[in-house]
């Protein structure tokens, strides 16, 4: 096993600018890309940490590989470095949205875009599969681990039960039943104070509301705090990302608020799917159209620039609220018995987790139609096989060839399968 090293703030942020650039695919791909960066390559944090990190994020509302990001920031440099993370992890996605969000509003198609990252997503499905087969390996160490992470797949794809009661569900499990003697041994004392923690929830809670009222008290643009109070709301509920929540944001943002149509919603997440950062950054999209239409003559590129702001700030304020309030807390809870026990259940389940989001995004990369349907409490989604992605078929062996077999960098694999996509 790699020995574990502290880097210097500079090294660090380099190393989360480039996870920032390179983060695309979805959370399973985004998990992997940085366990093969922190853990296998650079050895900051070991194998453990990395579960007990990603089992705690599990269970927060928001997009957990940005969580994920903004501990390990934190467990290395503090306060400040959990902020580098967090904000190079999905400043370069943001950039990308903003810049074409505006486009799509002056031309009103971003089809190009999406064929341009033909090849990103096409390697993206492979990445997911390595991390898959690495995540499984190192925590299905029990028969009762291969079981959880097989009933909380079939929970999740076939039964769409609701992700946070099956996170929960592993971890009552785990709590209850799995044998204690699987846990360590040795306590990690808890160094922190209630005071403490209570002071970090006010600081992060205010940060978090003060905009909103001074949108309240000063702003002209009763849009600005329509969007920051509806996004608000989003982010204490954003359990399983952006497609947990996204019937919901579809329903209200669509037919209630009518800020965009149907068909402007499935393109934005179609972008934030072809882009860098966590799926969540659809609300950025959202966001902009809501301000930029409610601007002068319909259209108004820096009031969509101040929605897509603040829609950013309540979204992910309330991330670095849960981390920093939370992130003390982690290795204690593993170092106890019981809670251990918890944690371990709720990180096979999270294999479960990703194979669900690798088999739904593999499904929507590889056809353009695909169906759910229903029989019973049991729903399957059904590809049509004439609606196939030839283009995307042929590149898949090139990034397992890449990737799997010649074992090069990720960056590369992204490169080669994006110049074979331009190519075919």
């Amino acid at each position: 096993m790699m020995q574990q090293t502290k880097p210097t703030l500079s090294t660090a942020s380099l190393l989360w600018a480039k996870i920032g650039f390179l983060s695309f695919g979805g959370p399973a791909a985004q998990i992997s890309l940085m366990h093969r960066n922190i853990v296998e390559e650079k050895g900051w944090l070991s194998e453990q940490q990395y579960l007990n990190a990603l089992s705690f994020c599990m269970l927060l509302p928001g997009p957990e590989a940005m969580q994920i990001a903004t501990y390990v920031g934190w467990r290395l440099h503090g306060v400040l470095g959990g902020l580098i993370a967090g904000i190079l992890f999905i400043l370069p996605g943001a950039a990308i949205i903003f810049a074409m969000a505006a486009l799509y509003l002056s031309f009103g198609d971003i089809a190009i875009f999406q064929t341009l990252f033909l090849g990103v997503k096409a390697a993206v499905i492979v990445i997911v599969i390595e991390a898959l087969l690495r995540v499984s390996k190192r925590t299905l160490k029990s028969i009762a681990h291969w079981l959880i992470a097989f009933f909380a797949f079939i929970a999740l794809f076939f039964m769409d039960i609701a992700f946070p009661f099956v996170i929960l569900a592993a971890a009552f499990y785990g709590f209850i039943f799995l044998k204690q003697e699987t846990a360590g041994n040795v306590t990690v004392p808890l160094e922190i104070s209630p005071w403490q923690s209570l002071k970090t929830v006010l600081l992060w809670s205010s940060l978090w509301f003060l905009p909103l009222v001074a949108l309240y008290l000063f702003s002209s643009h009763a849009v600005l705090l329509e969007v920051g109070v509806f996004f608000s709301k989003l982010a204490t509920v954003t359990f399983g990302g952006a497609y947990a929540v996204l019937s919901y944001m579809a329903q209200d943002a669509v037919q209630n608020k009518e800020w965009l149509s149907a068909v402007e919603m499935v393109d934005g997440l179609g972008l934030a799917e072809t882009t860098p950062g966590p799926l969540i950054l659809v609300t950025e999209f959202v966001g902009f159209l809501a301000g930029a239409r409610a601007g002068l003559e319909g259209h108004s590129l820096m009031l969509g620039f101040y929605s897509a702001l603040i829609t950013l700030w309540v979204t992910f304020i309330p991330c670095f609220l849960w981390v920093f309030t939370g992130a003390p807390y982690i290795e204690w809870i593993a170092s106890k018995k019981r809670l251990s026990n918890a944690l371990q259940a709720i990180s096979a389940a999270v294999v479960g987790v990703i194979l669900n989001l690798s088999l739904w995004f593999a499904l929507q990369v590889l056809f353009q139609d695909v169906q759910k349907y229903q029989y019973g409490i049991l729903g399957f989604w059904i590809p049509n096989i004439e609606t196939v992605d030839y283009i995307a078929l042929m590149l898949i062996p090139i990034a397992m060839i890449s990737l799997l077999k010649l074992k090069q960098s990720v960056l590369l694999t992204l490169v080669l399968c994006s110049f074979f996509a331009f190519i075919l």
